[in-house]
């Protein structure tokens, strides 16, 4: 269902900052910690001792001790030492290939060899002053694919979202779906329309009339396996849309990352990154805690969702010009699902390297 040899994003940096994490991934469960010199390591959330949760433990000396009986397991699977005994033959467990950029702890639960950093995404405002960001994580019940075919598909925004995010205009304008490269992208224009409230306090914070007739864009773009950035603004009608100049628009990049915990079940790391104001810190808070109310009610409808298509799995969903978006989206998820399928059955792979 979920592509392994992938960067997927297990926590974010602060989650780590003192006691290991158990978190369980692409359906593997996993120890997060920082191990020598702070630097972050991932091994088997399973001690091979008495199969206790690693996580559970503390960190000594840059190793990670179990909780149970005193363990003490390297950042490379091996156990190092136990008090009173012998562990020479102790067996190894799993190390993950893990690294840490813009704030966030990306992890590769594939194929080791395969793990090359340089894949890992680069996210332009995470190192940038001229942009802030500020963002979230949610644990939801449901496939991470449905949270794909959300973002994909705005359209639920004029009913989901109503009083923030949502307004009639979307309905009425037709959605884009084009494929650029390996990128899925569905796009929105709204010409001439009055901004929802989320857009006009945010065009009240960068100084322009919250009442003023606006173009408004909304441009998805998924990545495999689980990226969809979106570029969404409004600028004041007629001043040249997403292209006009910044003191002529509010504009932003949603931020969505998903990494699969179950086939049922997901982590949604997500946030919005801006470049006007980016010195006004309050200003990052509002609209964080702003996103956070939005995307919360996404949460209740996904996870419904997920409940009936598992209590009616042979029902036939439609799937209408909205849907391309989504629709090319898991065409891409299922075709990297079985190329890994295909080079575990040719090469020997380990089964853990596919779902």
């Amino acid at each position: 269902m979920f592509p392994k040899n992938a960067w997927y994003i297990a926590c974010t940096s602060d989650e780590i900052a003192g006691e290991p994490l158990g978190r369980t991934l692409c359906g593997q469960r996993v120890a997060l910690y920082r191990g020598h010199g702070g630097k972050v390591a991932a091994v088997e959330d399973f001690c091979p001792h008495r199969g206790a949760a690693l996580s559970l433990g503390r960190v000594v000396d840059g190793n990670l001790m179990c909780g149970y009986h005193g363990l003490v397991m390297g950042c490379d699977g091996k156990v190092v030492s136990m008090p009173m005994q012998r562990v020479g033959g102790f067996p190894c467990i799993r190390s993950y290939p893990v690294a840490e950029r813009h704030g966030f702890v990306w992890l590769w639960p594939g194929d080791a060899r395969l793990a090359d950093e340089g894949s890992i995404p680069a996210l332009a405002w995470s190192d940038d002053p001229e942009w802030a960001f500020g963002g979230g994580l949610y644990h939801i019940q449901c496939d991470y694919r449905l949270m794909v075919d959300n973002l994909m598909d705005l359209t639920h925004e004029a009913y989901v979202h109503v009083g923030s995010i949502g307004q009639n205009e979307i309905d009425a304008s037709p959605v884009k779906t084009r494929m650029e490269g390996e990128t899925v992208v569905t796009s929105r224009i709204m010409e001439s329309v009055i901004a929802p409230p989320f857009w006009q306090e945010a065009m009240r914070a960068n100084g322009l009339d919250p009442e003023a007739l606006v173009d408004r864009w909304q441009i998805s773009r998924f990545t495999a396996p689980g990226q969809v950035l979106i570029d969404v603004g409004v600028a004041l009608a007629g001043k040249g849309g997403f292209e006009a100049a910044p003191e002529h628009q509010a504009s932003a990049v949603v931020v969505d990352f998903m990494t699969p915990e179950t086939e049922s079940s997901h982590w949604y790391f997500w946030g919005m990154a801006r470049r006007f104001k980016p010195a006004d810190v309050a200003l990052t808070e509002a609209i964080r805690e702003g996103q956070g109310r939005i995307f919360s009610q996404d949460l209740d409808v996904l996870e419904a969702q997920q409940r009936n298509l598992q209590t009616f799995p042979d029902r036939r969903l439609l799937a209408l010009n909205i849907d391309a978006g989504g629709v090319q989206a898991r065409r891409l998820i299922d075709r990297l699902v079985q190329a890994e399928k295909t080079m575990a059955a040719t090469a020997g792979t380990p089964e853990t390297a596919v779902a």
